[in-house]
């Protein structure tokens, strides 16, 4: 009976799992690796041309002594004031019941939708004295302090009450308990927020370049502009990648090795808004002020300027600009998410040293300043690119190497909630291991895809000095038209780029809004 049964009922045999075959996803990675390497590898390569005697007459000399005192002067200012804003907002909108609680939350983000150096104009605009390191430290703050309140807010929302509660039994008073037991665990957020803060000060240009106050980034593009292969251009640039990697190796000692997660049982309460009592209408200043400086300014500004303009001022190429400034938005993006597919896919189904390493590779590029990669593919095409000098094709691997890690990071979220058993059913039915990668995967990404997109996109909007450094001749975005109007002291003319710039950022600040309360489980 049994071997009737057993020819009857055939064993089935095991058949092998279908695999993705690496090898070309990894030799695509790698490409894009060694492209994002370009910037790094220039500088050596000009370092090593100049040779060391001439690197120490152009580095080791007054001028750039004190470009670097006013640049770890404006972060040393800077990033301390942002935290207190951006901590002091957080607990606000997260933990007290102050009164409409979420209309202050997105104005707190919206700050983001104006770009730093329309803040900048806004400003000088009203206040046409204001130069140097103060105004400059100024209005750094209230232009980038939304990078450190998203990710502050968010880890506030996530924090367990029931420590604070534990601290306050064991008789500490309010203050203490914020002090020794909330801000300890704002940890990651505050650093991860103020190196944002810190690389976008090293890379910033117009903002500082308005109100007159000189750096780093401002110094490159003024050698740049006088003389396009300068070697003194070359080797600040240099000096500014330096002070980069010094950041970024500052942020991973400051944040330290400690564990931040919940690991008692059970799952956390809600946090418990404090009621802030007499304290109630004091504490609207905070708010109210930041709304006036960041958003009412900027905004009262550009009114004034299109009401003393009129509509004449909408004619003068407004429209050209708006297009022009769409279609390398658009173009950015979609190569930008592109190139940065097969990293994110790889990192995602095949973790290893190797895609570690292309990875930190794709990552570290974004953290450069805008001028040095600039600096960098002009230089090269200058050198032996020449036909490619002041092209699309330049402008647009510029925007790729900028904006890469936005595209890496929404296509890494979604490619891992995409199961790699549908893409191994896929090609056990028959499919080659493109098609399912393209029928299945791709389908399924196409939110995180589509996200980076427009975050690629939308940088690319504000860019500034990227595109006045590698743009064709003719070539003119919003950000590039405002700024030549600007530089020529034309307020009025400058007013609709500005404008469309804010309209067409707005999305963005909704984006990150959007995306940091999904971070945080709301």
């Amino acid at each position: 009976m049994a071997e009737t049964l057993d020819s009857a009922w055939p064993v089935p045999t095991r058949r092998r799992t279908a695999r993705i075959p690496y090898a070309p996803v990894v030799v695509l990675a790698m490409l894009v690796a060694l492209v994002s390497l370009v910037p790094l590898g220039f500088i050596a390569l000009v370092t090593y041309d100049v040779g060391w005697e001439t690197v120490k007459t152009l580095v080791f000399r007054p001028r750039v002594g004190e470009l670097v005192l006013s640049t770890v002067y404006l972060e040393l200012l800077t990033i301390p004031l942002s935290i207190a804003v951006a901590v002091g907002m957080a607990w606000l909108t997260e933990r007290t019941d102050i009164p409409f609680p979420r209309l202050w939350a997105w104005l707190a983000v919206t700050p983001l939708a104006v770009p730093a150096f329309v803040h900048s104009y806004a400003w000088v605009s009203l206040v046409p004295g204001m130069r140097g390191l103060a105004s400059g430290v100024f209005v750094a703050v209230i232009a980038y302090f939304p990078f450190l309140y998203l990710p502050v807010a968010a880890a506030l929302r996530r924090l367990d009450p029931a420590v604070e509660d534990a601290a306050a039994s064991l008789g500490l008073a309010p203050t203490a308990v914020f002090f020794r037991v909330v801000l300890p665990q704002l940890r990651i957020p505050i650093c991860g927020g103020s190196l944002l803060i810190a690389l976008h000060l090293l890379s910033e240009y117009g903002l500082f370049a308005m109100i007159r106050f000189d750096t780093l980034a401002t110094a490159i593009v003024d050698q740049f502009q006088s003389s396009y292969n300068s070697p003194a251009a070359n080797m600040i640039g240099g000096v500014l990648v330096t002070c980069c990697l010094l950041l970024l190796g500052l942020e991973v000692l400051l944040r330290g090795n400690e564990r931040y997660a919940r690991v008692g049982s059970g799952t956390a309460r809600p946090n418990d808004r404090r009621r802030l009592g007499r304290l109630r209408l004091p504490v609207m200043l905070l708010p109210l002020g930041l709304a006036v400086l960041t958003l009412g300014v900027p905004l009262a500004t550009l009114c004034r300027w299109l009401w003393v303009g009129g509509l004449g001022i909408w004619t003068g190429g407004v429209a050209q600009a708006v297009l022009q400034t769409i279609v390398l938005a658009l173009a950015g993006g979609v190569l930008a998410t592109v190139a940065a597919f097969p990293m994110a896919w790889l990192s995602v189904r095949a973790p290893g040293r190797l895609q570690r390493v292309l990875e930190a590779c794709h990552y570290y590029v974004g953290s450069l300043p805008g001028v040095v990669v600039a600096l960098a593919l002009a230089s090269l095409t200058v050198r032996y690119l020449l036909p490619l000098y002041q092209t699309f094709a330049m402008l647009l691997a510029g925007y790729i190497l900028l904006f890469l890690p936005r595209a890496m990071v929404g296509l890494r979220a979604s490619i891992a909630q995409a199961p790699v058993e549908l893409e191994r059913a896929a090609m056990a039915l028959g499919r080659t291991p493109g098609q399912a990668v393209r029928q299945i995967t791709l389908r399924l990404a196409a939110p995180g895809a589509a996200a980076g997109i427009a975050l690629v996109a939308l940088g690319i909007v504000n860019e500034l000095t990227a595109t006045l450094m590698l743009s064709p001749i003719g070539v003119e975005t919003l950000a590039t038209r405002f700024w030549s109007l600007t530089s020529e002291i034309d307020y009025v003319a400058a007013a609709p780029y500005a404008v469309m710039m804010v309209v067409l950022s707005l999305p963005l600040t909704l984006l990150l809004h959007a995306q940091s309360k999904r971070t945080a489980g709301q």
